[in-house]
């Protein structure tokens, strides 16, 4: 089984579910476990981490394949 799972959220964030590694543009490592919800809209003030600001900013995702 997987040590991590990522669930793209629809219109939303994508959740990361398990035991990962962050790393920044510098390079530095942030290991995490358990879930984290990692912005995909931009307009989070805490990325890579999201903060809902999707909803306000009126984030749509593209449509899944089948859609």
């Amino acid at each position: 089984m997987a040590d991590c799972t990522i669930r793209i959220k629809r219109n939303g964030s994508a959740w990361v579910s398990g035991s990962f590694v962050v790393e920044d543009a510098e390079g530095n490592a942030y290991p995490l476990e358990g879930d984290a919800f990692l912005c995909r809209c931009g307009a989070s003030q805490t990325k890579p981490f999201c903060d809902g600001s999707h909803k306000a900013a009126g984030f749509e995702s593209a449509p899944l394949v089948g859609d």
